[in-house]
């Protein structure tokens, strides 16, 4: 199995990132690469937190983790700096700003859906002891209704043996 040095494989994956991608089969046959290697490496640095888009004809179809990674390494960025990354990557300011919104709210969605989650499961937890009470009371009233039929039905058929 050959090996490729870090170098070799940062040009590489610099080829498959926008604005000009080029495909991983293109890739494979310009550098006899396996695609296995190529999507691995392509893996890792979306590991590392590299924005490596799997589409990259469309950013708003990017996965969240690739949006989110754009959003952490535009974030300590001056305007000029801001609009030479944007053109390098083949995306507009706008949808960086739209992108850092949804991370915010997804944040806030998220500590709220906690609080809400340990509430949901209280509720949970109360409705399971209501139903058990409930089928144990049913299951009383079951017996007792039982009870009556049969005193009813023994006095009818023995006659009320009560002596006054």
């Amino acid at each position: 199995m050959p090996s490729y040095s870090d170098e070799f494989k940062e040009k590489v994956v610099q080829k498959m990132m926008p604005p000009d991608p080029v495909s991983v089969a293109k890739i494979h046959a310009e550098t006899n690469v396996s695609i296995a290697a190529l999507y691995s490496w392509r893996n890792e640095y979306q590991n590392k937190g590299i924005a490596v888009p799997a589409d990259s004809s469309n950013p708003e179809k990017w996965r969240g983790a690739d949006k989110l990674s754009v959003v952490i390494e535009t974030a300590p960025l001056n305007e000029q700096a801001l609009s030479e990354y944007c053109r390098k990557k083949g995306i507009y300011r706008e949808q960086i700003e739209r992108w850092k919104e949804a991370a915010i709210a997804g944040n806030e969605t998220n500590l709220r859906g906690k609080a809400e989650q340990g509430r949901l499961q209280q509720e949970r937890k109360q409705y399971r002891q209501l139903e058990k009470e409930l089928q144990r009371k049913e299951k009383a009233l079951a017996e007792a209704a039982a009870l009556l039929i049969l005193q009813k039905k023994a006095q009818a058929i023995w006659g009320d043996n009560r002596e006054d």
